[in-house]
């Protein structure tokens, strides 16, 4: 996936490699501090999100020889990279001011949260109840789509897409049962401050409760809009 990067600068870290190992005419920069300003720079980013984190892996090894003078480093990450998944991450080092480093570096995170899981495989048409979901731990970055946290929002709601059991429940994937269906009679009610006007209506398609539907005015014959108020009901506009 192509995405624009953004320099992120965590000047924090800079003081954890202001002092690195003399070397014969300059500097080492030690391997293992280099993996410890990744691993603070990802979960300062992460920071918040009440996720788990999880390093899987940093894709940097070796020290680094440098010249000697101050040295300080910046980071740069993809604008869209939330802080977990695969990508590539720039690292820029610094000799008293002037460039002398910069290396790509790859890395893989980890990042769990609670999620409704189907227990079953779910087809098409089906209403969801609380016996085919559970919350399970999984990674947000092995997935796509607005998945569901919370089972509440999913019991009830219809299959619009089959969805394999042991897979997490995506909120585009399910759809409300609707509550009026096509060619039902419904009551069409139009409210201005105190005035409240109803007539007789033919509802043109499906919808659940709050939904937009389109229905016919059996007195005047023109279809109109409203919203679903309950089994019987459309609001509609005067």
């Amino acid at each position: 996936m192509k995405r624009q990067l953004v320099a992120i600068m965590l000047l924090v870290f800079v003081g954890a490699v202001c002092s690195p190992a003399k070397g014969a005419g300059g500097a080492v920069l030690r391997e293992k501090k280099i993996r410890e300003a990744i691993t603070s720079f990802i979960m300062e980013r992460t920071n918040g999100t009440g996720l788990e984190i999880r390093i899987k892996r940093i894709g940097y090894n070796g020290d680094m020889n440098l010249p000697s003078g101050k040295i300080s480093y910046d980071f740069i990450a993809p604008r869209q990279w939330e802080g977990w998944g695969r990508t590539n991450l720039g690292f820029i080092v610094r000799v008293d001011d002037s460039v002398v480093r910069n290396i790509s570096v790859p890395v893989e995170v980890e990042a769990l949260a609670d999620m409704v899981v189907t227990l079953r495989p779910l087809v098409r048409g089906e209403v969801i109840s609380e016996g085919d979901v559970t919350l399970q731990k999984r990674d947000l970055a092995g997935i796509s789509g607005k998945v569901a946290f919370d089972p509440s929002t999913v019991v009830g709601k219809v299959v619009r897409i089959n969805i394999r059991g042991n897979s997490p429940v995506r909120s585009d994937f399910l759809e409300k049962v609707p509550i009026i269906k096509y060619g039902q009679m419904v009551t069409l009610v139009a409210e201005d401050g105190s005035l409240r006007v109803t007539a007789a209506g033919r509802a043109k398609g499906s919808a659940a409760e709050g939904d937009l539907i389109m229905v016919q005015n059996l007195n005047s014959k023109k279809d109109v809009q409203g919203r679903v108020l309950d089994s019987g009901t459309v609001e509609v506009d005067f």
